[in-house]
C-alpha cells in the first residue's frame, strides 16, 4: 500500500478526535443530538484548524443511522462510504476552481433532488471566499431558501471577503488557532502510537513553528521524521523548521546586550550562511526574549515547560534587565514588519543587530559615566530634570502663551501663518449633534468591528487608523477620536480613506456612517461642554423621565423599591 501523509492518516473521524475546538465540537454535537440542525454552516479560521475535517465528520454524524450522543459510528455503510468520498449525496467542491456563476446554477438546480443514498445531502464549499460576486448571488436565494433535505457548510480562511448577506443566512463557527501545549500532547500521541521515540524539546519546535495549526504541525513532523535516522531529536527538528538553537540565541542575545557589534554580525552571517532564514530568525529570537520577560516576571509561567529554561537561558536572565528586553522585542518587532515587504531582508537583519548591540553599548556608558559623577552634581541634575519635568506639564496645561506672545513682537505675520497651519477646526456643531443621538450599544458594535475594519485598509491608511478609537456613535455619525491632531487633520481630508471606512463599516455592520474627526486631547472637553449646555437646557431632566419610564427601571422599582438609583450611561 502506498504511504499516506500524517495528516491525512490522522484526519479526526469524530467530533471528539478534533484538538483544540471544543466549543465548536460540542455545540455540533448538541445540535446533532437535540435534531435542531441547521440548513447552512459557515466555518472560518486559519489553516489547518480542523474546518474541513469537522464538515466532513458533521456530514456523517447527520447521516449516521446509528449515531451516539452526536457522534458517527464509523463502522455503518453510509459512514464508511462518506469517509472514503463513495456517496455522492455529500459533494465536496473547492470554490477557488470552481468560483463561477454556473457552477453554483448547476447546485442551485440540483438541490431540489432528494437525497439517493442518505438522509442529508450536504454541500461542503471549500474557500468559499473565492467565489465571484455573480457567484454569490446565484447562492443566495437556495441559501435562504434551501429544500429540508439539503445542508450547506461553507468554509473559509478569510470571511471578511464574504458579502454580509451570505453571513447573515449561516451559523458562524470560528475556529481558533490551536493551543501549543495542544498540539504537543497530539503529536507526542501519535509518536507513541506509530511506536517512534522522540525528545520532547523536538516537538515542542516543532509545535511552536507550525503557529497553530495542527495540519502544518503533522506536515513538519512527517518531513523530520523522513530526515531522521531513528527517532526524533532536537537536531533533525531544528534542521526541518530552521529554528535556531537556544545555544546560538543566547550568544547573540548576550554580544547585543554587551555592546560588541562585530561579535553580533559575525553570529548573524554564520546563522545566513547555514540557510536561515531571516523571519525564521527574527522570529524565533523575539519569542526567546519573550520567554526570557515572562520568566524575570513570573518564572513559574515557564518551569512547567520542558526543555526551555537551559542553563543558558538562566544565566541570560541575570545579565538582561526588563527594560532592555522591552527594547529588544520592539525593535525585533519592526524589523519583523520591514521584512515581510522586503527583497533584502538581510539589510534589515544587519541594520536590527548593529541598533540593538549600539543602544545597549550606548545605555551602559551612560549609567557608568553617571555613576561616576559625585553626588552633589547628581542632585542638582536630578532637581533639573525635576524642574523641566514640571514646566513640560504646565506647558501641556495652560498652552504656549507666553512663548507665542514673544514670538508675535518678533515676527507677527509668520505666527499669523504658521498657527493656521497647525490649527484643526473642530465641527463642534456636528460633535453636538452626534453626542445628542449616541447610543452606547451602537458604539459597542463598532468597537467590536474596530479591529475586522483594519484589514478593508491599505498599510498606510491602517498606520493612522491605528492611533485612534472611537469615542461615540449614533445611527448616522461617528466620531472618533486621534491620539495626535495633524493625523487628525489629515484623515478628515482625505476621501479614499473615509470611503473605506464606511464601505468595510457597511459589510460588517451594516452601518454607513458620517465619519468625523477629533483630537483625543480635546474630546473629553467636547463632552464636559456638551453635557454641560444640556444640563442648562434642561434636556438632562427629559432624558431622565424618559429613562424612568423606560419598563425594564419600572420593573427593577417594583422589585427594589427605594434602593433603585437611575444613573445615566
Amino acid at each position: 500500500m502506498t504511504y499516506q501523509a500524517l495528516y491525512r492518516e490522522w484526519r479526526s473521524q469524530t467530533f471528539d478526535d478534533m484538538v483544540g475546538q471544543k466549543m465548536i465540537t460540542q455545540t455540533l454535537k448538541n445540535a446533532i443530538i437535540q435534531d435542531k440542525v441547521s440548513h447552512a454552516y459557515l466555518f472560518t479560521g486559519p489553516r489547518g484548524t480542523g474546518k474541513t475535517s469537522a464538515a466532513k465528520v458533521f456530514a456523517k454524524a447527520i447521516n449516521c443511522q446509528h449515531s451516539v450522543n452526536g457522534e458517527p459510528c464509523n463502522q455503518c455503510e453510509d459512514c464508511i462510504g462518506i469517509t472514503e468520498g463513495r456517496v455522492n449525496d455529500v459533494i465536496e467542491i473547492d470554490a477557488a476552481s470552481n468560483n463561477g456563476v454556473e457552477e453554483i446554477r448547476d447546485i442551485r438546480d440540483k438541490v431540489k433532488y432528494a437525497p439517493t443514498q442518505v438522509t442529508y445531502k450536504v454541500y461542503i464549499i471549500d474557500e468559499v471566499h473565492m467565489l465571484s460576486t455573480g457567484a454569490f448571488n446565484a447562492l443566495l436565494k437556495t441559501l435562504e431558501e434551501p429544500p429540508k433535505h439539503v445542508v450547506f457548510i461553507l468554509a473559509t480562511t478569510e470571511p471578511h471577503k464574504i458579502p454580509a448577506t451570505i453571513i447573515s443566512r449561516t451559523q458562524r463557527f470560528d475556529f481558533k488557532r490551536i493551543n501549543i501545549e495542544d498540539i504537543e500532547e497530539h503529536l507526542a500521541m501519535i509518536l507513541n502510537n506509530k511506536e517512534v521515540s522522540f525528545e520532547e524539546p523536538a516537538v515542542k519546535i516543532i509545535a511552536r513553528a507550525a503557529e497553530g495549526g495542527m495540519r502544518d504541525a503533522l506536515s513538519i513532523l512527517d518531513q523530520a521524521l523522513s530526515f531522521s535516522d531513528e527517532g526524533l531529536t532536537v537536531k533533525d527538528a531544528l534542521e526541518v523548521t530552521g529554528s535556531l538553537t537556544s545555544e546560538i540565541m543566547d550568544l547573540y542575545l548576550s554580544h547585543c546586550i554587551e555592546g560588541n557589534t562585530e561579535e553580533a554580525l559575525a553570529v548573524l552571517n554564520q546563522l545566513l550562511n547555514e540557510g536561515k532564514e531571516s523571519n525564521r530568525i527574527v522570529e524565533n529570537l523575539l519569542l526567546y526574549c519573550r520567554d526570557l520577560l515572562v520568566y524575570l516576571k513570573a518564572p513559574k509561567v515557564l518551569e512547567q515547560q520542558v526543555g526551555l529554561i537551559t542553563d543558558g537561558f538562566k544565566d541570560l536572565s541575570h545579565q538582561v534587565s526588563t527594560i532592555t528586553l522591552y527594547q529588544l522585542i520592539n525593535e525585533l518587532n519592526e524589523t519583523q514588519k520591514e521584512i515581510r515587504f522586503s527583497h533584502q531582508p538581510t539589510v534589515y537583519l544587519e541594520v536590527m543587530t548593529v541598533k540593538l548591540s549600539t543602544s545597549q553599548k550606548t545605555e551602559a556608558v551612560v549609567v557608568s559615566e553617571a555613576s561616576e559623577l559625585p553626588d552633589s552634581k547628581v542632585q542638582f541634575l536630578m532637581d533639573k530634570i525635576n524642574l523641566l519635568e514640571k514646566e513640560l506639564l504646565q506647558l501641556k496645561t495652560t498652552g504656549i502663551t507666553q512663548n507665542t506672545a514673544v514670538s508675535e513682537n518678533k515676527n507677527t505675520n509668520q505666527t499669523k501663518k504658521s498657527s493656521k497651519q497647525a490649527t484643526y477646526r473642530i465641527p463642534t456643531e456636528q460633535v453636538y449633534q452626534v453626542l445628542e443621538k449616541a447610543s452606547k450599544a451602537q458604539l459597542v458594535s463598532v468597537k467590536d468591528a474596530w479591529i475586522e475594519l483594519l484589514q478593508f485598509l491599505t498599510v498606510t491608511q491602517r498606520a493612522m487608523i491605528k492611533a485612534s478609537e472611537p469615542v461615540a456613535a449614533s445611527e448616522d455619525s461617528l466620531i472618533i477620536a486621534f491620539d495626535y491632531e495633524i493625523l487628525c487633520h489629515k484623515a478628515s481630508q482625505d476621501n479614499e480613506l473615509l470611503l473605506s471606512m464606511k464601505n468595510g463599516f457597511e459589510r460588517l455592520i451594516q452601518y454607513s456612517p458620517n465619519l468625523i474627526s477629533v483630537p483625543k486631547d480635546q474630546w473629553t472637553e467636547l463632552r464636559q461642554s456638551f453635557i454641560s449646555q444640556m444640563d442648562q437646557d434642561g434636556s438632562s431632566e427629559e432624558k431622565k423621565a424618559k429613562i424612568e419610564k423606560d419598563p425594564v427601571v419600572e420593573e427593577a422599582k417594583e422589585l427594589f423599591g427605594s434602593l433603585v438609583n437611575i444613573i445615566e450611561d
